[in-house]
């Protein structure tokens, strides 16, 4: 049974920084695709970031140049490491896997059960 759970939100002030972490368990950690999302209030749920199977990587426009998506294979870990917080960047984050690549788009098979980022003016 997939399973992935988050950690890692909190509340900081604009301009600090966090890091995600998404432990995954119950599949072959290497062979599927994650990406991380969020939702805000009233909003639909977005993309931030992707990682393919290769390490490919790829993020909203909204957060490149701040956010990176990484993985430990060995440790069956995805983090997310967030600097330069905005206020509008306030959601619950998700982690995602899927054995097909989705992307930024929110079509993936598991989801993890979020974790809140609060980024304070």
């Amino acid at each position: 049974q997939v399973q992935l759970v988050e950690s890692g939100g909190g509340s900081v002030q604009a301009g600090g920084s966090l890091r995600l972490s998404c432990a995954a368990s119950g599949y072959t950690y290497s062979s599927y695709c994650m990406g991380w999302f969020r939702q805000a209030p009233g909003k639909e749920r977005e993309g931030v970031a992707s990682i393919e199977y290769d390490g490919s990587t790829s993020y909203a426009d909204s957060v490149k140049g701040r956010f990176t998506i990484s993985k430990d294979n060995a440790e069956n870990t995805l983090y997310l490491e967030m600097n330069s917080l905005k206020p509008e960047d306030t959601a619950v984050y998700y982690c995602a896997a899927d054995r097909v690549n989705w992307g930024l788009w929110p079509h993936y098979k598991y989801w993890g059960q979020g974790t809140q980022v609060t980024v304070s003016s």
